[in-house]
C-alpha cells in the first residue's frame, strides 16, 4: 500500500504538468474569464511553468552527468576532420 501523503508532497509528474498548463492557457485565451479567476489562473499557471522548468532542468543535470565520465565528456564534438 503507498503512503499517499508522500505522494501528496511531490509535484505531479511533468506531462501532467504541461497538460494542464496547456489547458489553462487555452481557457485564459479565450478572453471571457471574470478577473477574479484569470487571476487564480494565472498563479496556477505560474506554479506549473515553475514546476516544468524545475523538471527540465533536472533532466538535463542527469543527461549532463550521464554524458560524462570522470569529468570528461563521453562524447566528443563531431567536426568535419573526423
Amino acid at each position: 500500500m503507498r503512503d499517499t501523503s508522500d505522494m501528496a508532497k511531490r509535484p505531479p509528474p511533468f506531462e501532467e504538468s504541461l497538460n494542464e498548463l496547456e489547458q489553462l492557457v487555452e481557457r485564459m485565451e479565450q478572453g471571457n474569464l471574470p478577473l477574479e479567476e484569470a487571476l487564480k489562473l494565472f498563479e496556477r499557471g505560474i506554479q506549473l511553468t515553475r514546476t516544468c522548468q524545475k523538471a527540465l532542468k533536472e533532466a538535463e543535470q542527469k543527461v549532463q552527468i550521464l554524458l560524462e565520465e570522470n569529468g570528461e565528456p563521453l562524447l566528443k564534438p563531431f567536426t568535419d576532420e573526423s
